[in-house]
């Protein structure tokens, strides 16, 4: 993290933004687009992965974006779990399914990765 001055230069904020944009994609079009409810619920934990970094970023504290890190993580999972339903009900398929699963779980892990990276720099500043 050491010299990154924009959140938009962060792996995990890049790949919570591809992330995002795939869910939104995929929600449009599918028979999923008529569930207003469950899109609404996906699209808005993927959403609040990108901006989850970004926001904790900006706020230049290491223990708030640690938090804000935890919280992006777990909008992850959130994510993934929305998945299983679309599954689950047919309204997204299984190769679908498992590629979007797929990549919230490596977001889910680079995000992991950072918050760790955080937390070292926050041990170490004590």
């Amino acid at each position: 993290m050491s010299g990154v001055t924009r959140f938009e230069h962060l792996i995990a904020w890049q790949k919570a933004r591809e992330l995002d944009r795939e869910i939104y994609m995929t929600t449009r079009d599918c028979p999923i687009s008529r569930d207003f409810s469950l899109v609404n619920q996906i699209r808005s934990a993927a959403t609040s992965v990108m901006s989850n970094i970004a926001e904790g970023f900006e706020r230049g504290g290491q223990a708030e974006f640690h938090q804000f890190l935890v919280i992006a993580k777990g909008s992850c999972g959130e994510v993934r779990s929305n998945l299983y339903i679309a599954l689950d009900v047919g309204y997204l398929g299984e190769k679908e399914s498992k590629r979007l699963t797929e990549m919230a779980e490596n977001t889910g892990k680079v995000v992991g990765a950072l918050r760790a990276a955080v937390q070292k720099r926050r041990d170490r500043q004590k």
